[in-house]
């Protein structure tokens, strides 16, 4: 079982102390604010591209269940790498727990399910749980979450996360589902804690396009980081 990414309560953007419980974003995230999404045609074509984006510089992973072999390839990935691999597209507890057991370093869902969000708190490992409404996103944060996640994001832009922190200023957001590169600086700016990037990131790497272009796009994603902090 993964053990918590930071002791003590979590800070808000307020300076506040955030709920009993929660879990920070791990140093890793904090370091580089991207989180790699990957869907693949089976979970052997990871490899490769988790890599790619190590030596580029992205050490956070989301591989996903909708991704055969997942779960059973995750003990293996995380002995073979220095990357911390969180597991998405949990739905269920039952999901959660088989994931938490085999390793992963925090969970993310499309959904707001409470239950969700107590067994990985219960567990000490990082959850961020996926909403669009403002009733979903507080509920989810005032549940535990380490963050919540926007999704899909691109229905409604980085403007969404300023008007979020108007009622609710402490809450830590990661805005997934159709972020493009072009997009990361707004979000950041708008709060994001972290940007959650798949396609725009990937190309077709997982289905044997360049590696190559995925390292070029990975060093750009993390210069735009960078220049987004540095602008602050």
């Amino acid at each position: 079982m993964s053990t918590p990414a930071a002791s003590g309560p979590a800070i808000g953007s307020s300076g506040k102390a955030a709920a009993p419980g929660r879990l920070q974003p791990s140093a890793v995230l904090r370091s580089c604010p991207v989180i790699a999404v990957l869907r693949a045609r089976d979970a052997r074509d990871y490899d490769p591209v988790i890599d790619v984006l190590a030596e580029n510089g992205i050490l956070s992973v989301e591989v996903t269940l909708t991704t055969p072999g997942t779960v059973e390839q995750l003990p293996s990935l995380l002995a073979r790498t220095g990357t911390e691999i969180g597991v998405g597209t949990i739905t269920s507890v039952d999901d959660a727990r088989r994931a938490i057991d085999s390793g992963a370093r925090y969970l993310v869902t499309p959904v707001t399910r409470l239950d969700i969000v107590a067994c990985a708190v219960d567990s000490g490992v990082p959850v961020f749980p996926g909403g669009l409404t403002p009733t979903e996103l507080f509920a989810g944060w005032e549940a535990g979450a380490t963050a919540v996640k926007v999704f899909p994001a691109a229905t409604v832009g980085a403007q969404y996360g300023s008007h979020l922190r108007g009622p609710f200023p402490d809450i830590e957001f990661v805005p997934s589902g159709g972020v493009a590169l072009d997009d990361i600086s707004a979000w950041l700016d708008a709060g994001a804690a972290a940007v959650s990037l798949g396609g725009p990131l990937l190309g077709d790497a997982l289905m044997g396009g360049s590696l190559d272009a995925l390292a070029r796009r990975t060093r750009r994603v993390v210069e735009i980081v960078a220049e987004a902090r540095s602008a602050r």
